[in-house]
Order: structure tokens, then sequence, then C-alpha cells
């Protein structure tokens, strides 16, 4: 199973480790969207920017 990715609002005024993540899952802009296996990390990942991005399953 993936996961789609997409980045709905700005790091603008974000701590730093949250910059950084969005960067990892290949984000950065807005509405620029990624597809990612789904795996503990990458979840871990939209766990900490959730406020930031938007996520569904696709098979």
């Amino acid at each position: 199973m993936k996961l789609r990715i997409k980045q709905v609002r700005s790091t603008i005024g974000r701590k730093e480790d949250q910059k950084r993540t969005i960067k990892a899952l290949g984000l950065g802009k807005i509405n620029r969207v990624k597809e990612h296996n789904d795996t503990p990390v990458i979840r871990g990942m939209i766990a900490k920017v959730a406020h930031l991005v938007e996520f569904e399953e696709i098979n």
C-alpha cells in the first residue's frame, strides 16, 4: 500500500525540525504531492507535520 501526501500549508514560521521533515517527505511548496510506501517511518513523519499536510491511502 502507498500513501499520497499533499502539502496544504506553508512552513513559514514553523520550527526547523518541521521544515526538515517536509523536505524529507519530498515536499516544500503548497499543493505539491508525493507518493511514499506505507511504513512506520513515513507515518511518524506525517504525524509530526499533520497540521501542514493531507494524506490518503492508495493501492
